[in-house]
């Protein structure tokens, strides 16, 4: 059995040009110990599907249909108060910006502990010693200094494997990392990420990756999953998905990657821009800027279907 099971997942904003559909009809499953890489351009509904599995969708959003299983436990049917149980106890997230996402007036440390705390029957002492310990694990130079400082007092680099660390406090089997390298320079970027792959490994975690860089995908995931306009377009083993790409966006977003050692005047860009979620067109919602799409493309949503063995792609002409 999968450990994770989203099948058609729906969720909405109302706005008043009508109901925004920000993930219409997501369905993928992640095994144990494997990393799925969520890709798509801003605002495609991929922090919104990792918020739906954590069943924190900002209001007025609602999730309107579709079912999360997690370890054989429907998501959507738990209370308030057992999902507050499972949330950094077998599901961890780390938030896309560490500023925010930390509490300016609580020390690094405090904030681990209480991560720790809110799971284990443990004093006061054992949890900050505990969260000493996380602050290490993750790399943090001088942990029992750094846990008494406050986010202000760190570099980005150092919220972020805060971040980390609050989010591995009890051992979680699925980590949900939201673009864990944005907004940090490239050595530091490395750093995470290897990080991300080391933790993996010692714990045995299952990571859904969500960020819009391929090359990280590319490095990091098992499988890869694009999404465009809230739905997902394809769906392949990370090595099968950039030998071969078989949806027109997906090969769109490859093609506008820059490649080290080739010089280029421009990068490709794709034309046109993104749906509104609120009035998105009939059929495929990409088909307005793809340079296959034929009159049948506007008949319906393409299903995502099979291509190939574990290849799942939503487009007639794939």
């Amino acid at each position: 059995m999968a450990l994770l099971e989203v099948r058609d997942l729906r969720m909405v904003f109302p706005t008043d040009a009508g109901a925004a559909r920000a993930v219409d009809g997501v369905t993928f499953s992640l095994d144990r110990g494997r990393v799925l890489g969520l890709v798509g351009e801003s605002g495609c509904g991929k922090s919104m599907t990792a918020l739906c599995i954590m069943r924190l969708v900002p209001p007025p959003g609602a999730i309107t249909g579709g079912s999360i299983q997690f370890q054989g436990r429907d998501l959507l049917a738990l209370s308030e108060p057992e999902m507050r149980a499972l949330r950094g106890a077998e599901i961890g997230m780390i938030f896309q910006e560490p500023m925010t996402a930390l509490n300016p007036v609580l020390t690094a440390g405090s904030q681990v502990a209480e991560a720790v705390a809110l799971h284990h029957r443990v004093s006061r002492r054992q949890a900050w010693a505990r969260a000493v310990e996380l602050l290490g694990e993750v790399g943090i130079p001088a942990p029992e200094r750094r846990a008494h400082e406050y986010p202000h007092q760190l570099s980005g680099g150092m919220r972020q494997r805060v971040m980390i660390a609050m989010a591995i406090a009890c051992d979680p089997a699925l980590l949900l990392a939201d673009e864990p390298t944005t907004a940090l320079d490239v050595t530091i970027q490395a750093e995470i990420l290897a990080l991300l792959r080391d933790l993996r490994a010692r714990h045995g975690m299952a990571m859904i990756l969500i960020t819009h860089d391929l090359g990280v995908v590319a490095e990091q995931a098992d499988e890869v999953a694009i999404m465009y306009a809230g739905r997902l377009v394809e769906h392949a083993p990370v090595e099968g998905l950039f030998a071969r790409p078989r949806h027109p966006y997906t090969q769109a977003l490859l093609r506008a990657m820059p490649t080290l050692g080739e010089r280029r005047e421009r990068l490709e860009t794709i034309p046109g821009q993104v749906p509104s979620l609120a009035r998105m067109p009939s059929g495929c919602a990409f088909r307005e800027r793809c340079p296959l799409q034929v009159d049948a493309c506007a008949a319906g949503v393409p299903p995502l279907e099979a291509r190939a063995p574990g290849h799942l792609v939503a487009c007639i002409r794939a």
